[in-house]
């Protein structure tokens, strides 16, 4: 009857080391493919987590808002970020700008929320290389015909924009092996896509080997 008493006082457990730490998951994949379709159900279903929005030097489509799906800014205030070291990455994409403001780095990571961030591939490579257990999430279209049906509904695709995106999703898909996931965001199936995220994510959450990405 003595023996419980005794291994308390002998030893402590602390089981707070077994408390998940928030994530960085990162949300990738070719033009056209819904990314931003992807991202709005997420921010729709008022999960806690810290959305990072990135900046952009292309004007905004019609459905798109400022500081919610983008930071719209001109060409040259883009260039002033980047000479000012205010990016935590950047690149031309499709001829535009696109990059992720530091501070928004920084105050996703000080939320103690788990954070996402939409990047293409060149994105996602740098992320890789600044927090080495962000979780690299890659959507892709069922099928080649629904991907081009998506571009073709955009209604501001030229031939040569065509043929722009058609050989660099050659190249990103030449990449897989960056990402930790792959998910296939399927025509009419959106729903489907964000609960297979959610299973990622909460999968992620309980993987030992995972270290906190503020400790990187």
């Amino acid at each position: 009857m003595e023996l419980l008493p005794q291994m308390k006082s002998e030893a402590t457990i602390n089981f707070d080391i077994f408390k998940p730490e928030p994530l960085l998951i990162v949300i990738s994949g070719l033009s056209g493919v819904g990314k931003d379709t992807v991202l709005r159900e997420l921010k729709e279903r008022q999960l806690p987590f810290y959305f990072v929005v990135t900046a952009t030097s292309r004007p905004p489509r019609e459905d798109e808002r400022e500081g919610v799906d983008y930071f719209f800014v001109s060409r040259e205030a883009f260039e002033s970020m980047i000479a000012g070291d205010e990016l935590i990455e950047h690149a031309i994409v499709y001829n535009q700008y696109k990059g992720i403001p530091r501070r928004q780095i920084d105050h996703a990571l000080a939320s103690g929320k788990d954070v996402v961030l939409r990047v293409d591939v060149q994105g996602a490579e740098r992320i890789r290389d600044l927090y080495p257990s962000a979780v690299l999430i890659f959507l892709i279209p069922a099928t080649r015909e629904e991907w081009l049906n998506r571009l073709q509904s955009r209604q501001t695709e030229t031939l040569e924009d065509f043929q722009v995106r058609t050989d660099t999703a050659r190249r990103e898909l030449s990449k897989l092996n960056l990402f930790d996931y792959i998910v296939v965001n399927r025509d009419q199936k959106l729903q489907t896509t964000v609960h297979e995220i959610m299973c990622i994510i909460e999968a992620e959450h309980h993987r030992v080997r995972h270290k906190s990405i503020r400790d990187e």
